[in-house]
């Protein structure tokens, strides 16, 4: 089988990261019969410096031709000063948005290798979890209405939150149909005891919940769940909610799983092509210098093998082979601790993956 992959380096540490993801599909090429064709796009910061725009079209024509996109990171301070619509971010979501992608998988579990890395009390950790976020994209406050006025105080900024019966309704379907296939349960997170676009989430995913009589659902308010990822985190098999508190509740689930650098993404819309990428940033301060750490991406790109590929038995492979690095003590320096011998560098820690395999 022959697959074309669209990749968007990015900026910061993108390039080097996306090169190590790149490393470990090709040797799953090798092992499998496949072929993968890659294709370089621009988006983000290089694209804004190559172009003087975050998401040339060019881009978004090669990513609706590929078979699925495997992205880095995008952003940095050198493009902080510039205006929201032009900013590096925006290529996100235009991304999201040109490919129809409205739903974010962000898978965090404790590793048992690095349950001291994470910040959570002793009795907390020993229960571990595996919870699955599953994030509304394309609506919501970020895609809302918004402007600057001329407010009863003086100039003020206002941004809506909207969202449609059909919207929540695919998510609510992704977040149940993910759940059959995990632990049968799922947290709907929302603020509806005061916004009125979380009265109308709450009473459709419980329309829809109809339709999955073998998973059980519970409403959890948006606050309580930001104790509880951090009280009783392995209480959480599958979450769906919205935009904005998705973004911000996997970004808690990220640190209490010990690193950032280790958690993956899937966006993903009707058809099978999505948009696989790590949930970290660019990380500018490290770029260029071979330390970040490639594990997110390399999980990026097994996300990607099993979602628009269906090739599940290789996506194993390679969290199998993550798993084994980490057992035997492979470390990069942002999971690095005092009983770590050897300080790994992105491409070494790469290495070892791709021997596992």
């Amino acid at each position: 089988m022959s697959y074309q992959i669209a990749l968007i380096k990015g900026d910061g540490i993108g390039p080097e990261i996306v090169e190590s993801a790149v490393c470990v599909l090709d040797r799953i090429a090798e092992k499998h019969h496949l072929t993968f064709s890659y294709q370089s796009y621009l988006a983000g910061g290089c694209a804004i410096d190559a172009t003087g725009e975050p998401l040339p079209q060019s881009t978004v024509d090669g990513c609706l031709a590929a078979d699925s996109v495997l992205l880095g990171a995008v952003g940095g301070p050198k493009w902080d000063t510039l205006p929201g619509n032009i900013r590096p971010e925006r290529a996100l979501l235009g991304l999201r948005s040109a490919l129809g992608l409205y739903t974010n998988l962000r898978p965090a579990r404790l590793y048992p290798a690095l349950k001291d890395a994470c910040p959570l009390r002793a009795d907390i950790v020993a229960k571990g979890f595996d919870l699955l976020m599953v994030r509304e994209l394309t609506g919501g406050i970020y895609f809302g209405e918004r402007g600057r006025r001329e407010g009863k105080f003086g100039p003020e900024a206002w941004d809506t939150e909207a969202y449609s019966v059909m919207e929540v309704e695919r998510i609510a379907r992704a977040a149940l149909s993910a759940a059959r296939k995990r632990r049968k349960s799922v947290i709907s997170i929302d603020k509806a005891n005061v916004l009125e676009t979380s009265r109308l989430w709450r009473e459709t995913v419980h329309r829809v919940a109809e339709e999955y009589p073998d998973v059980t659902v519970e409403d959890m308010l948006v606050d309580n769940a930001a104790m509880q990822l951090v009280r009783n985190p392995s209480r959480f098999d599958v979450v769906v909610t919205s935009n904005m508190f998705g973004d911000i509740l996997s970004d808690e689930a990220s640190q209490i799983s010990g690193s950032i650098g280790l958690l993956p993404s899937a966006s993903l819309g009707e058809g099978k092509r999505g948009l696989y990428e790590p949930i970290h940033g660019s990380a500018p301060d490290i770029a260029g210098q071979n330390k970040a750490n490639p594990l997110a991406t390399i999980l990026s790109a097994s996300m990607m093998l099993r979602y628009a590929f269906d090739l599940d038995e290789a996506a194993n492979e390679i969290e199998s082979a993550v798993d084994a690095c980490l057992a035997d003590g492979c470390r990069t320096a942002d999971i690095a601790d005092t009983n770590t011998e050897k300080i790994l560098s992105c491409s070494e820690m790469t290495e070892e993956v791709v021997r596992r395999l």
